[in-house]
């Protein structure tokens, strides 16, 4: 079977699912595909490239319910969470991408498309609409980054600096309520913001 770019990159991705990214080489992916290692130049110049190309495939796979008459802030919480499941489909690859590429999430991606049209339809001003997105975005990877590096779990088990008469108990080591708790504190922020431009407009008038 002739070598293909989707073909190199969907083993790529088993790869490093199964060993993580340090463990892939080109001549390691070269044996998988039962191919000459100097054929894989053909179509993918070198690992970094092969790691963007890998990226990108993951992220046009996400795929998210579009729940178009319920409030933006469901929608927000649904587009995170589906988000963080494909997250976990692929630990150490996302791990990796959130750390390293900056341009892992590009204009084109179901989750940046849909984050747009979400924001849009909560009232932010087009003129704020990217960087409103952008803050998401970092928000959320950075809290995935820190849950699938394992510093989450770490942090959520540190005892607090001092111990009142209540007995004060360390935080929780749940991560899915921390991540709730972190996209409540975002959408809580968004509205506020929106309510403050909302009520300057008004009294502009």
């Amino acid at each position: 079977m002739p070598l293909t770019e989707a073909g190199i990159y969907a083993a790529a991705v088993r790869l490093i699912d199964a060993d993580g990214v340090e463990a892939l080489t080109m001549r390691k992916l070269a044996t998988v595909l039962d191919a000459n290692p100097m054929s894989l130049y053909h179509h993918v110049p070198n690992k970094d490239a092969l790691l963007r190309g890998v990226a990108r495939m993951v992220g046009t796979q996400f795929r998210t319910v579009t729940l178009e008459d319920a409030p933006w802030q469901e929608r927000i919480r649904l587009l995170a969470t589906d988000f963080r499941t494909l997250a976990h489909r692929h630990p150490k690859l996302m791990a990796y991408s959130f750390s390293h590429q900056a341009d892992f999430i590009q204009p084109e991606d179901p989750f940046w498309v849909a984050l747009a049209a979400i924001l849009d339809a909560a009232g932010v001003p087009q003129s704020e609409l990217p960087q409103i997105a952008a803050l998401v975005c970092a928000v959320v990877t950075g809290v995935l980054t820190a849950e699938l590096n394992g510093a989450l779990h770490q942090w959520s088990s540190l005892k607090p600096p001092t111990v009142g008469e209540d007995g004060l108990t360390p935080p929780g080591r749940d991560e899915n309520r921390v991540f709730r708790l972190a996209l409540d504190t975002l959408i809580t922020g968004l509205e506020s913001r929106l309510a403050a431009d909302g009520a300057g407009r008004g009294a502009g008038h």
